[in-house]
């Protein structure tokens, strides 16, 4: 291997050799930067402990939130369009709820009091306005929509968890850019039938 001669001229008089590639190898040392291994190190270890930190979406932690308070686990997926609309199913249920709930009592006590045979005043309007059966046909017709409004609101409860739940599933779900689908005609030829068969091909492509 040639060697370059280099004379470091000091008052002792003495010189040193440099090889080639020591001489690069300063050279590189010099460009690069005293600290260049540990920077590289720590951008390495910067990004396995962004791996290791990042956690997935959890199914369960978004069923708990809608479960307490509803509403909670559509904000945890980011679905905070979909907030609205569970309150007012919530709202709508609850309206026909204490509505029907009213007038079940209504018709219920007015019932009462004409099937009783009381005479006695009574500040209820139902009493001269429906005779017995329409009063008591009132009150089951009230009380079976105010049971039906108190179940079509727990099943919406129930629905709010569900919905966080499938949207968390497939919060992480990623769709490629490459998703195609395609129908393109096509003609089939049967053995026992020379006549051609017409028809479609749907092709889809991940």
């Amino acid at each position: 291997m040639p060697v370059i001669n280099t004379s470091f001229h000091k008052k002792t008089g003495t010189g040193r050799k440099i090889t080639r590639s020591g001489l690069l190898l300063i050279l590189l040392v010099s460009l690069l930067g005293p600290g260049w291994p540990r920077s590289v190190c720590a951008q390495e270890n910067k990004a396995a402990d962004s791996t290791t930190l990042a956690k997935p979406h959890s199914p369960t932690k978004a069923s708990i939130f809608s479960a307490v308070l509803p509403g909670l686990g559509q904000a945890y997926n980011k679905k905070y369009w979909k907030i609205p609309i569970v309150y007012a199913g919530f709202g709508v249920f609850a309206y026909f709820a204490i509505s029907n709930r009213s007038e079940y009592k209504k018709y219920k006590e007015a019932y009462t009091y004409v099937a009783s045979g009381d005479s006695s005043h009574i500040d209820n309007d139902y009493v001269l306005e429906y005779d017995e059966q329409q009063l008591l046909d009132g009150k089951n017709y009230h009380r079976r929509n105010m049971e039906l409004s108190y179940i079509l609101g727990g099943l919406w409860y129930l629905l709010n968890i569900v919905d966080a739940s499938v949207d968390a599933h497939f919060f992480d779900y990623d769709v490629s850019d490459d998703l195609t689908i395609r129908l393109d005609p096509i003609v089939n030829y049967q053995w026992r039938d020379p006549r051609p068969v017409s028809g479609l091909k749907l092709t889809l492509k991940f």
